[in-house]
């Protein structure tokens, strides 16, 4: 067996936009994780190995809040080597839209809608405060164009 270098875990994020059943906007979902770093975070995880970045969402999505999400389009790469206080972690982010009410599951302990005004951003763990911050402030998100 050759040498390995050690390389960065690849995970994904996602900026679920809930609707109601009418299309109407009502928010964000965050989770509350059951597991350390105990906080509010974008609903995410682990690319597992034969999987795309798209279909790790699109599970991960479901495990942790119930829901069954439309990718919109990938946000952002977010790679700094201290974004994870456990491992050097990338995370590949996408904005998506669901509808339904959100479930905890999984690593989630909680899953909640927070409107784009009352995010606690000093409850979030990870740099999804940095995160949710870029989005919030980019142009072409979909949550402006409502």
């Amino acid at each position: 067996m050759g040498f390995r270098p050690e390389t960065p875990l690849l995970a994904v994020d996602g900026i679920i936009n809930l609707q109601d059943e009418k299309g109407n906007w009502k928010g964000i979902v965050l989770i509350e994780r059951k597991y350390p770093p105990v906080g509010l975070a974008l609903p995410g995880g682990f690319v597992e190995i034969g999987e795309t970045v798209e279909e790790a969402l699109i599970r991960e999505m479901k495990e942790e809040t119930g829901l069954d999400v439309i990718i919109i389009k990938q946000f952002r790469v977010y790679s700094d080597p201290e974004r994870d206080p456990r491992r050097h972690t990338v995370s590949v982010v996408f904005e998506c839209v669901a509808r339904g009410e959100p479930k905890g599951a999984d690593d989630a302990k909680t899953a909640r809608i927070y409107s784009y005004e009352e995010i606690p951003f000093e409850k979030l763990v990870f740099d999804h405060e940095k995160i949710l911050k870029d989005y919030l402030a980019d142009i072409k998100a979909v949550w402006r164009e409502r």
